[in-house]
């Protein structure tokens, strides 16, 4: 089935890392795409990513490195996206290439800031690719524990279920557990509304509340979760499966997780400005909580958290008040 099918990954992070590392467990041969060429020596001489997941041994033979993404889309059937979600616009306006005789599968857990789209649907909208050639990998799995070959499970979504086998297939390994699902918008909403949550775990610990406070923000944060989705894309879908409340949970209490130490820098005093430039990553939460808070402006779902880590983050309000007020709301 996917003998003769050819892979690409776009990216040169912890994610596209560690995708790449799962597609070399089953393929010959992918290509892989990042911005740095230096990294891309460096791979080629040293078979690891200088900048991420450096842990991870590559069989050279197996990857086809560029920096042209023209190249890569131009080599492949399959394509899976892995770059923030705030750099995607900058990278598609690159090609030259089309992407429309594509499957196009996002691993980017956010929502693209200059159409306030999550991923598939800008690809949908913006590029005409038909939903049935339109997927999504999500968790609950962070890329270190991938690095480290930790269990870890993934939920393959996409309309066309044959095209979820394939990659589910592809990214399988006695490490990687994977299933499939049809709720592609679903799915994809819960990856960008669970570090939102994150970022507001990651503060609450910030400003030195506890366990029990924690567990009643993600409980209150999974329901929350459930009536934004609902409002978007009104389907059947059971919330407490591994894709929604899972990775909820992996993100919010990690210590891998981005988002969280975010949040929690936040929490602690730091400006919005200067967490970023203290982190090496891209924290995706902090361009969702504006997203979802606008896209929710029409919706009206009851989103407090949403509200309250969009407040502290975008105008500035101080995080212990708008956390003691928030406090009052859950349940």
């Amino acid at each position: 089935m996917t003998k003769n099918l050819k892979f690409a990954v776009i990216g040169g992070g912890s994610w596209a890392t560690a995708i790449a590392k799962m597609l070399c467990v089953n393929l010959k041969e992918i290509t892989w795409y990042m911005r740095n060429e230096d990294a891309i020596e460096h791979l080629k001489i040293h078979h690891h990513n200088p900048n991420y997941l450096s842990s991870v041994e590559f069989d050279i033979k197996k990857l086809k490195l560029t920096s042209d993404i023209n190249e890569a889309v131009a080599y492949a059937d399959y394509i899976i996206f892995a770059i923030p979600s705030a750099f995607l616009n900058d990278e598609l306006k690159k090609l030259t290439v089309s992407l429309n005789d594509k499957v196009v599968f996002s691993a980017i857990k956010g929502i693209v800031p200059e159409t306030s789209l999550i991923v598939g649907e800008h690809f949908n909208t913006t590029y005409n690719i038909p939903f049935e050639n339109i997927g999504v990998i999500t968790g609950p799995c962070h890329a270190e524990e991938v690095a480290l070959e930790r269990l870890s499970y993934l939920t393959i979504a996409c309309g066309d279920a044959e095209k979820a086998k394939i990659v589910a297939k592809c990214l399988s390994s006695n490490y990687i557990k994977t299933k499939i699902s049809d709720d592609i918008i679903g799915t994809e909403y819960a990856a960008m509304l669970k570090n939102i949550y994150a970022i507001a775990a990651g503060i609450a610990h910030g400003l030195g509340y506890g366990d029990n406070f924690q567990s009643v923000l993600m409980s209150n944060g999974i329901r929350e979760m459930k009536k934004f989705i609902r409002k978007v894309h009104k389907m059947k879908r059971n919330i407490n499966d591994s894709a929604y409340l899972g990775d909820l949970l992996v993100t919010g209490y990690s210590v891998f997780s981005r988002n969280r130490m975010f949040g929690n820098m936040i929490g602690k005093g730091y400006t919005v400005k200067s967490a970023q430039m203290e982190m090496s990553m891209v924290a995706e939460g902090y361009y969702a909580a504006k997203s979802a808070y606008n896209l929710n402006l029409a919706y009206k779902a009851k989103t407090p958290i949403i509200d309250a880590v969009y407040s502290v983050l975008y105008e500035g309000k101080s995080a212990k008040n708008v956390f003691e007020k928030l406090t009052e709301k859950l349940d």
